[in-house]
């Protein structure tokens, strides 16, 4: 990518865009029996898991607006990069109180960094964008959402290399990522990206070797994890970084570790590859 491109894609730095949801019960009772979870069934005042609002506020672009890969045509809110291959890349989140079932809740979002870096398979362009959402109690969460875009892989390039993950877990769940567990989450997040159910596609086009497991999905199963056993704490804040595609074709693992006030979390995929890497702070 050359200079005028990046300085076109840096004019997005600082657009805001404001949006308003009602936090519904079905979402919620939605994601629970995903998930396999004996939640009780929501009700007005109940208060949202972390990372559940992602439930909410999801992209409602309309059908002739989507381009090939499934997502919304370039542009917009978000900035047009003109590489093929868009992922999440990670986030922090401030939990600063609940959000609860029956709540209108506005979400502002603002374009707080575009960066262009090179990486051994091609250009990569990150865009964070920062998410405050109220109630009208008052500022609930605050987020920092990381997108990278990069190119296809040119034939014959190195893949990167992976990194072990860790072996020292006090608790972990196996996860066996099947097609129907993905399209659930893709349809409760209205997330229309290909790689996620359209085994042709990703294969096919973007070369993949199966279905990618939403890397949203892996954060929410890491902090699943963590409310699974140590169900009387409350997190604070956390941040996750997705290190490696994680694929339908194999399970792979959620694991945790406690240390004080401080929880590490991670993903590790059946060849015993770090896939992602989380850090919570509870209480």
């Amino acid at each position: 990518m050359n200079t005028p491109d990046l300085n076109h894609l840096r004019d997005w730095i600082g657009r805001s865009e404001t949006r308003q949801d009602l936090l519904t019960a079905t979402p919620v009772a939605a994601l629970s029996a995903t998930l396999d979870r004996d939640d009780p069934a929501p009700v007005p005042g109940t208060a949202l898991p972390p990372l559940w609002h992602w439930l909410y506020f999801t992209p409602l672009t309309r059908h002739s607006e989507i381009g090939e890969d499934g997502h919304a045509k370039r542009g917009g809110f978000l900035p047009p990069v003109p590489l093929p291959r868009r992922m999440w890349a990670g986030g922090r989140l401030d939990f600063l109180q609940h959000l609860r079932v029956g709540e209108s809740v506005q979400r502002v979002s603002t374009i707080k960094d575009v960066t262009v870096k090179e990486g051994r398979s091609g250009a990569l362009v990150f865009v964070c964008v920062r998410h405050e959402l109220s109630s009208t109690r008052g500022l609930a969460l605050s987020e920092e959402h990381d997108i990278v875009y990069r190119d296809a892989p040119a034939p014959g390039a190195p893949a990167p290399e992976p990194t072990a993950a860790p072996r020292d877990e006090q608790f972990s769940r196996e996860i066996v990522p099947d097609p129907v567990l993905l399209f659930r989450y893709s349809a409760l997040t209205f997330n229309g990206h290909r790689i996620h159910y359209d085994r042709s596609y990703v294969t096919g086009v973007e070369g993949y070797p199966g279905l990618i497991v939403h890397g949203p999905l892996i954060a929410t199963l890491l902090l699943d994890l963590l409310r699974r056993n140590l169900p009387d704490a409350s997190v604070k804040r956390f941040s996750f970084k997705a290190v490696r595609p994680t694929f339908d074709i194999h399970p792979f693992t959620v694991c945790g570790k406690v240390d004080g006030k401080t929880v590490t979390l991670w993903g590790r995929d059946h060849e015993g590859w770090l896939t992602m890497q989380g850090s919570a702070e509870i209480e």
